[in-house]
């Protein structure tokens, strides 16, 4: 059975700092793209960083200079280290990998990510 667990999810005061993981199971991990995408209150879903096989990652432009995706294939581990948080980077954030030889995609549950002083 496939799953895709986040964690590292916190409450943290603006400009802090939190490294988010997502463990894998049930999946090739180097067959996948992974991505970090985002859901606030009210608001679409939105891609927030993707890590492909190979090549170079991807980031939003509300991200970019602050956050860094990674990913260690021999542990199956999707990582997403966030600098210099802002209250607007509240959301639930979820890992997703999409196999890029038959196109499935997986999500997992979220992690809750709230920043407010």
């Amino acid at each position: 059975q496939v799953q895709l667990v986040e964690s590292g999810g916190d409450l943290v005061q603006p400009g802090g700092s939190l490294r988010l993981s997502c463990a894998g199971s049930g999946i090739i991990f180097s067959y996948n793209d992974m991505g970090w995408y985002r859901q606030a209150p009210g608001k679409e879903r939105e891609l927030v960083a993707t890590s492909p096989t190979r090549g170079i990652s991807y980031y939003a432009d509300s991200v970019k200079g602050r956050f860094t995706i990674s990913r260690d294939n021999a542990k199956s581990t999707l990582y997403l280290q966030m600098n210099s948080l802002k209250p607007e980077d509240t959301a639930v954030y979820y890992c997703n990998a999409q196999n890029k030889y038959n196109y499935v995609s997986y999500w997992g549950q979220g992690t809750q990510v709230t920043v407010s002083s």
